[in-house]
Parts: structure tokens; C-alpha cells; sequence
């Protein structure tokens, strides 16, 4: 006896009407989800930011934002740092660095992070021009943004200051200090 073999469960159009719909569903989703660029502002630019090192040196001024998951703040102001990114492109480097990341703990002591977010403004050549500590309008960060493309002083807003050269050997520094020792 010859045994027939068993008819395929799906014809070819049940087939290919089932991968149509695989489709449509996975379009769907991306969709719902915010599309490919899905994920709140401040992981769209953690992800695509440079490491500082690369971006003090490539010879665009470059603003680094020294940030925390958990920061409200910070939160707050990444949409405005997102459009401040979007539109400067290749004028000016946005660059993220999370405080709570041990990968830069040596940077964040560099910088004297004492809160967050804290926003260091770099001129082309990689030279500190000043910071910032707290929040910034969507304004204040174009101005900012502005300045540092066209190589201009940066704007009097309160909080910002300019960096100046300091003396290590005269300074004392509070090792227990960091941006999460604020309470």
C-alpha cells in the first residue's frame, strides 16, 4: 500500500492572506508605538550621541548634558533639547552623558557635577566656554545654541556662567559630593 501524502494545511492564498495580515499588523504596531524613532526625547538623543571625547574634538562646538533617568528636570527639558539637536545638525554636537552610569564617573568629577541636568557649553575647538545648572526654555537653549555656532559670547541668562581657569592645587573638593547627594 502507498501511503498519499497529506495536503498542505494552507493553500498558496490562504498563505499568502496570512502574511498580508502579519504585515498589516506589524505596521500597526509600529505605528502605535511612535514609529521607528519611538522612545521619549532624551533616549532618542542618549542613543545617538556621540562620546565626548569624539565631540570636543571634530571640530563643532558641542553642548554636553549631564542627566538622570529619574530626573524630572532633565525629563522636562529633553524635547527642547531634542529640537535644539534636530535643527543645528552638523552646526552643533548634543551630547548626553547619564550621572548614574559608572562608565563616567571620572567625567562627571571632571566637570564638577553637582546637579543635574547640567548643560557644558564647548566652543569648535573643544575649549569650555561655560554651563549651566537646571532647566532651560526651548528659547534660552536656541540663544545658547546659537552662540556657540557662530562663536559669539554666551547670553547673560541667569545660571549660566563662564568657565575660568582654576587653580586645583587652591581648591578643595568634597569627595562625598555628587549629583545625587542633594537629597
Amino acid at each position: 500500500m502507498s501511503e498519499q501524502p497529506a495536503p498542505p494545511l494552507l493553500g498558496t492564498t490562504q498563505r499568502v492572506l496570512l502574511l498580508l495580515m502579519a504585515v498589516a499588523l506589524a505596521t500597526a504596531l509600529l505605528v502605535l508605538r511612535g514609529g521607528v524613532n519611538s522612545g521619549s526625547p532624551m533616549e532618542q538623543l542618549a542613543r545617538r550621541s556621540l562620546e565626548p571625547d569624539q565631540a570636543l574634538s571634530n571640530g563643532r562646538p558641542t553642548i554636553i548634558e549631564f542627566y538622570a533617568d529619574w530626573c524630572q528636570a532633565c525629563r522636562e527639558m529633553a524635547p527642547a533639547m531634542l529640537a535644539l539637536e534636530q535643527s543645528s545638525k552638523n552646526k552643533l554636537d548634543i551630547v548626553l552623558v547619564n550621572v548614574d552610569n559608572p562608565r563616567w564617573a571620572d567625567l562627571v568629577d571632571d566637570y564638577d557635577v553637582n546637579g543635574i541636568p547640567q548643560l557644558n557649553f564647548f566652543a569648535a575647538d573643544g575649549q569650555p566656554r561655560g554651563r549651566s545648572i537646571g532647566v532651560r526654555r526651548p528659547e534660552e537653549l536656541t540663544v545658547l545654541g546659537d552662540a556657540l555656532i557662530t562663536g559669539q559670547a554666551l547670553p547673560q541668562l541667569a545660571g549660566v556662567g563662564n568657565i575660568s581657569a582654576v587653580n586645583e592645587s587652591n581648591t578643595t573638593r568634597d569627595v562625598m559630593a555628587g549629583p545625587r547627594s542633594h537629597g
